[in-house]
């Protein structure tokens, strides 16, 4: 079984004259949300094998957020530029070429490219993932490169707005 956590990452200032996009960093408001998602997934004894983020400081630190309360170690987490660059198809690379020993993946990434990439697994898909959400598939195989033959199980769509 794998299981794959797509995650958007937490609100970001767009108020800091001069920072590119590239560089916004959270907002206060987006550690809270993130930190009802990191107690959300500890109540369902959830556990990441890799987590991969888009380099972008916003998603980098949503995903610095969610290792350090799940327990992962902050300094494994890895980064991918495609996961910024916004084409799903090349997530989708990452995903396929996970490494088989990896169990349970989690993407930090961007909208729309993470709302297409989720819904390409959910039916009916999703309008949009808010900052902070969660979708989180599971797959009957043991090869992520069998994903495309496989049946998407959605074990859970979760907003912030929902564990208030």
């Amino acid at each position: 079984m794998k299981t794959l956590y797509l995650m958007r990452h937490a609100k970001s200032s767009w108020e800091e004259p001069g920072v590119s996009d590239f560089d916004r960093p959270l907002v206060p408001r987006g550690g809270k949300k993130t930190q009802l998602m990191v107690d959300f997934l500890l109540k369902r004894n959830t556990t990441i094998d890799l987590m991969v983020s888009s380099p972008a400081l916003r998603a980098f630190e949503t995903a610095k957020l969610m290792a350090a309360g799940l327990n992962y170690p902050v300094n494994k987490i890895k980064t991918d530029r495609k996961i910024y660059d916004g084409y799903y198809d090349r997530i989708l690379d990452i995903i396929y070429g996970t490494p088989n020993d990896v169990s349970s993946l989690m993407l930090f990434g961007h909208n729309p490219t993470i709302t297409n990439l989720a819904n390409l697994f959910l039916h009916p898909g999703i309008d949009e993932m808010t900052t902070s959400c969660i979708v989180c598939l599971s797959f009957n195989t043991d090869k992520w490169e069998e994903i495309p033959s496989q049946e998407a199980i959605q074990e859970f769509v979760v907003f912030p707005k929902m564990l208030k």
